[in-house]
């Protein structure tokens, strides 16, 4: 229950900050978002947050085999989703494609690797406390003996 909590809650900041981003560019460009555009960005936010949240199942993987597999990953998985809406919104043009995966890989990349950087500091951290309580240990031992 607290891993779904805690993905709940990294859905919610990144489709927040997905979407201030995108008012601000909205305003800049003088364009505006429909409700399309917004259940698509909220989706892409859950599927790109999914795809990183299972970073445990690559364990066994070099770290760049586990960031290009899950950025393929996600990339499969919406497109699923970009054919299911394109059902009920019409199809979707080469062009369109081509938009998509351009403003679905540039914020994913960015946030992709604020999600890495934090992974891997904490791996880091917790490594040098497991070090740390071993050297500990090792000198506790070498006093009693």
């Amino acid at each position: 229950m607290q891993r779904v909590k805690q993905f709940i809650i990294e859905l919610c900041c990144v489709y927040t900050l997905i979407s201030v981003v995108g008012a601000f560019v909205n305003i800049i460009t003088g364009t505006e978002t429909n409700n399309a555009n917004v259940i698509t960005m909220f989706l892409s936010c859950a599927i790109a947050t999914f795809v990183l949240y299972m970073h445990r199942l690559f364990d066994n993987v070099s770290p760049l085999v586990m960031i290009i597999v899950q950025y393929l990953a996600a990339c499969f998985l919406c497109a699923l989703m970009i054919l299911g809406l394109s059902y009920f919104y019409g199809p979707v043009t080469p062009w369109g494609w081509f938009e998509y995966f351009r403003s679905f890989t540039i914020p994913y990349i960015i946030l992709a690797a604020l999600y890495y950087y934090r992974v891997f500091s904490e791996a880091k951290k917790q490594n040098a406390l497991i070090q740390e309580i071993q050297q500990k240990s090792r000198e506790k031992n070498s006093g009693e003996v």
